[in-house]
């Protein structure tokens, strides 16, 4: 996305004044350097939720993040489960403990609106998950596992093989 001043558009707006406190305070709060820059934010935010809600067969890419109770059995269980039904949406996962028998997992995804929300609806079923929050993209991870046919593939012991005998 532009940030070239002569591709930007100017927009005037009218806000009550309580909201309007409210965006000054959190423009200061996060250090952002304009009020344009955080309504920018929030303007992608929304049109990403607006993609996904509209457009339900576009692709989309973003995370998961789940906090869970019960580090122990059924529910790691179950979601594991549920995640190995969605393999081909679900790129990677990150999990940590935390306190008090409480798991957070983050799942990097992506894949059509419909299934990232079906995974989503999927996971909320799980008993023992407490938060549930889908943040996507319309920008994609490129499809690194398509950029080479067989064939065509680096051959990454030839490419180990010369580095040491260099």
């Amino acid at each position: 996305m532009s940030t070239d001043p002569t591709s930007l558009a100017r927009l005037s707006m009218s806000l009550p004044a309580e909201l309007s406190r409210q965006l000054d305070m959190m423009v200061e709060e996060r250090g952002l350097p304009s009020r344009s820059q955080l309504i920018a934010e929030l303007i992608r935010h929304a049109l990403a939720e607006h993609e996904a809600l509209t457009r339900p067969t576009n692709m989309l890419a973003g995370t998961i993040t789940l906090v869970y109770r019960g580090n122990r059995g059924r529910v790691r269980q179950q979601l594991a489960e549920t995640q190995v039904d969605y393999l081909k949406e679900i790129i990677s996962s990150q999990h940590v403990f935390l306190e008090d028998d409480q798991s957070l997992e983050v799942l990097l995804v992506q894949g059509p609106a419909t299934r990232l929300k079906a995974l989503c609806d999927s996971l909320r079923g799980i008993r023992g998950v407490h938060q549930l929050q889908l943040v996507t993209t319309t920008a994609l991870l490129p499809p690194l596992h398509e950029l080479y046919g067989l064939d065509e593939a680096p051959d990454s012991k030839r490419a180990l093989e010369k580095e040491a005998a260099a």
